[in-house]
């Protein structure tokens, strides 16, 4: 049986991104403003605050390295549903079920997210994703739109122009009324689309029940269908990239699968620079380094020895403040290794545990080969793009900020004394 989080709803945004494309070959990797844009779409869902998890559909293997470079997980889609006649739809279900499989969890709000739209936005995805988390069933990107919509007759003479003629679609030719006076239409931009999960399952298409228009920017609506368009999109990305607020982007949202608990694991290694600091590095007149460490971490490490975890801390750095926080913890310490995953192997085969046994926590790429050594990889929230996609699991909070502290409360319950 699938656990349902009693937190906030899990919401799973899902880029489907075939590796064919006759339009435009190669498509979903053309770089736009030097991004490519499945990239792009990718960077706008992490970056969303309600969003939970972020997945590419693919099955193109330079697709996947760019989504899982840019921080997405990445689903492998089957021949079945991946030719030129394959519908969203389709796609948007298998990535449902084998995410919710994969990570043992129940999705509440499934979004479906085009990478041909190359300015989308944050805000965009957390708007379907607020409408369906607050009430509609289904939710789409809109556009404000004015204009007058006419439509060709459809028998035309062959050959000629003349004949046939056209008619207006949501006007009467034969009044025009001033902009103020017209009713405004909305446009759907193609960009992102959300629905409650179950409905989906259900109805199996995304406009069922109480369907919420999300309205968004007309100067930033543009899909990408043919070169022209990847043109006009390759011209206006010194334009528009980086308008969409003036502020900071969001921290990226965890990814949360099941969650390790005591039963899990039998050992817990963690890095230090980055993961139980901030990164930082403070260096006074004289070269003496200091770090900022979390006391809660402190805490939590503290709860994890008691509970009779073997513990070790692993750092490539050779630095005395590392030896002198192992120290105060009473945690041994290897720092200044080269290869920390044959350090690591060492000392699983010492220790008698099983590495698939082994809750490691890192920031940085030179943490990946430990990443593919253990069962439970789990990254820091500010962890590099490649950490946070090889991950199994990711915590709420960043390095040096109460990570530990967290990992700690996901293993020990309430054995861990709160702070």
């Amino acid at each position: 049986m699938r656990a349902r989080t009693t937190e906030a709803p899990t919401v799973l945004a899902v880029i489907p991104a075939r590796g064919g494309s006759k339009g435009v070959p190669g498509k979903n990797l053309a770089p736009v403003g030097d991004v490519p844009l499945v990239a792009r779409a990718v960077r706008a869902c992490r970056a969303a605050r309600l969003v939970t998890a972020t997945a590419v559909s693919t099955d193109d293997p330079g697709i996947a390295a760019a989504a899982r470079a840019a921080g997405a997980e990445v689903i492998e889609r089957p021949p079945n549903i991946s030719g030129d006649t394959a519908t969203s739809e389709a796609a948007l279900l298998h990535a449902l079920d084998a995410y919710e499989e994969r990570h043992e969890t129940t999705v509440d709000v499934v979004l479906l997210v085009q990478c041909t739209s190359p300015f989308i936005t944050a805000a965009e995805v957390d708007g379907v994703a607020s409408a369906v988390v607050d009430g509609a069933d289904t939710a789409l990107t809109v556009a404000p739109f004015h204009g007058f919509l006419w439509r060709e007759a459809a028998a035309r003479p062959a050959g000629g122009s003349a004949g046939g003629g056209a008619h207006g679609v949501n006007h009467d030719k034969a009044y025009r009324p001033r902009r103020q006076d017209r009713p405004l239409d909305l446009l759907e931009t193609g960009t992102a689309y959300a629905m409650r999960a179950d409905g989906f399952r259900a109805e199996r298409h995304r406009f069922f029940g109480r369907t919420e228009p999300v309205r968004t920017d007309p100067a930033r609506v543009l899909e990408i269908d043919d070169p022209h368009d990847l043109a006009r999109a390759r011209a206006l990305a010194p334009l528009l990239d980086g308008t969409e607020s003036s502020a900071p982007p969001a921290p990226p949202r965890p990814v949360r699968g099941r969650l390790p608990r005591r039963d899990d694991i039998d050992a817990v290694v963690l890095d230090f620079d980055g993961t139980q600091t901030d990164d930082r590095v403070y260096v006074d007149s004289d070269g003496r380094e200091t770090v900022a460490v979390h006391r809660g971490d402190g805490l939590g490490i503290a709860a994890l020895r008691r509970a009779g975890l073997p513990l070790l801390i692993l750092s490539t750095e050779e630095n005395p403040v590392v030896a002198a926080r192992a120290r105060k913890l009473r945690v041994p310490v290897l720092h200044g290794i080269d290869r920390k995953d044959l350090a690591l192997k060492q000392w699983c085969e010492e220790q008698a545990v099983a590495p698939e046994r082994v809750l490691y926590v890192g920031n940085d790429v030179n943490d990946l080969p430990c990443f593919d050594l253990v069962g439970w990889p789990v990254a820091v929230a500010d962890a590099r793009d490649a950490v946070l996609a090889a991950a199994r699991t990711v915590t709420a909070a960043p390095g040096g900020a109460g990570a530990i502290r967290e990992i700690a409360s996901w293993i020990l319950g309430k054995e861990l004394i709160p702070s």
